[in-house]
C-alpha cells in the first residue's frame, strides 16, 4: 500500500472535527451555547491548521508512513482530543460565566502563540538557516508548542472533565517534550545557541535574570 505523508492523518484529525462534534450535537439533542462555542472554538483551530498547512506547512510532517502505521500512531493518538466534545455534549454541562471567559483568553492567546510562531519559522527559514532569537522566540524556544497547550487547556476546560488534561498531559510528555529536547540538541550547533538558550525557557517564556558564563546577570 502507498505510503501517505504524517500530515495527510494530520489533516484528516482536523477535518473530522466539525462534522464529529455537530454529529455528537445531534445525536444528544444538544444545541446549546457551550455545544456551539465548542464547535466554534475547535472548528475555528482546525480549520487554521489547515490553511497554516496549505500556505506555510511544518516540513516534519511531509515523512511518509504506511497506512495502518500512520492510523495507529498519528491518528488514533489525537483521536484523544475528541473526547473533550464527547464529555461537554453528552453531559449536557453548562459552563458559569466565568469559565466561558477563562476557556476564551487561553484560546486565543494560543491561537496567536501557535499560529504566528508557526508563519515566522516558516518565512524566516525560507531565507536563511539558523537560529530564530526575536519576535515570538525572544523570551522562549518554543511558542509554537506553548499555543497548542493553551488551545487544548481550554478546550479540556470546557469539557469541565479531567480526562481531556489527562489526554493532553500523554502528550506534553510524551511528543512536545521530547520534540522540544530534540529540538534543542539540533539547535546546540548554531553559534550563539548557548548564550540564546540562558536567556530563554524551554517552553514558557523567561522572565526573571539568569547568570550568564561570565558570571554576571542578564535581565530579560
Amino acid at each position: 500500500m502507498q505510503k501517505l505523508s504524517t500530515a495527510t492523518f494530520i489533516n484528516a484529525h482536523k477535518i473530522l472535527v466539525t462534522p464529529l462534534v455537530l454529529g455528537l450535537m445531534s445525536f444528544y439533542s444538544n444545541w446549546s451555547t457551550e455545544a456551539f462555542v465548542y464547535l466554534a472554538l475547535h472548528g475555528t483551530y482546525a480549520l487554521l491548521w489547515l490553511l497554516k498547512q496549505t500556505y506555510f506547512p511544518d516540513r516534519r510532517f511531509a515523512e511518509r508512513l504506511p497506512f495502518w502505521i500512520g492510523i495507529g500512531f498519528v491518528f488514533m493518538p489525537l483521536a484523544g482530543y475528541y473526547l473533550a466534545p464527547y464529555l461537554l455534549i453528552s453531559r449536557h454541562v453548562t459552563l458559569p460565566p466565568y469559565v466561558f471567559a477563562i476557556a476564551l483568553v487561553l484560546y486565543i492567546t494560543g491561537i496567536f502563540f501557535h499560529y504566528v510562531s508557526d508563519a515566522q519559522k516558516f518565512y524566516i527559514l525560507r531565507e536563511r538557516k539558523g537560529l530564530i532569537e526575536d519576535g515570538l522566540f525572544t523570551r522562549t524556544r518554543n511558542p509554537n508548542y506553548l499555543g497548542e497547550i493553551l488551545i487544548y487547556v481550554s478546550f479540556a476546560i470546557l469539557s469541565m472533565h479531567w480526562i481531556p488534561f489527562v489526554v493532553l498531559g500523554a502528550w506534553v510528555f510524551g511528543f512536545f517534550a521530547r520534540n522540544m529536547l530534540r529540538k534543542d540538541r539540533s539547535l546546540a550547533r548554531h553559534p550563539g545557541f548557548a548564550e540564546y538558550k540562558s536567556r530563554t525557557g524551554l517552553l514558557f517564556p523567561r522572565v526573571f535574570p539568569v547568570a550568564v558564563a561570565t558570571g554576571s546577570m542578564r535581565h530579560l
